[in-house]
């Protein structure tokens, strides 16, 4: 629930913000209407960031690596006593 009022909070921010902009003459009307597009381009390529980033820094577990490995020896040995061919190692 915290995290929806952060994101609102910050949505309502933004809107009053752009609607200053538009009644005031800091900025030319024209590049003011195309804030909200560019917003919207400028949070994909955050999230796309992020989600990169998220893929670096994945880590490996080794661990559990080998317990994979375990279940999928046992599993195999399991379907040859029941008399499936499981293909070669």
């Amino acid at each position: 629930m915290k995290h929806i009022v952060k994101i609102l909070t910050l949505l309502v921010a933004i809107t009053a913000f752009w609607i200053g902009l538009l009644e005031t003459s800091i900025l030319p009307r024209s590049y003011t209407w195309l804030l909200p597009i560019y917003f919207i381009i400028t949070l994909g390529c955050y999230g796309l960031l992020m989600v990169g980033v998220g893929l670096i820094q994945f880590r490996t577990c080794p661990e559990e690596a080998v317990l994979l490995q375990k279940d999928v020896i046992e599993a195999r040995e399991f379907l040859k006593q029941k008399g499936v061919d499981v293909g070669s190692d």
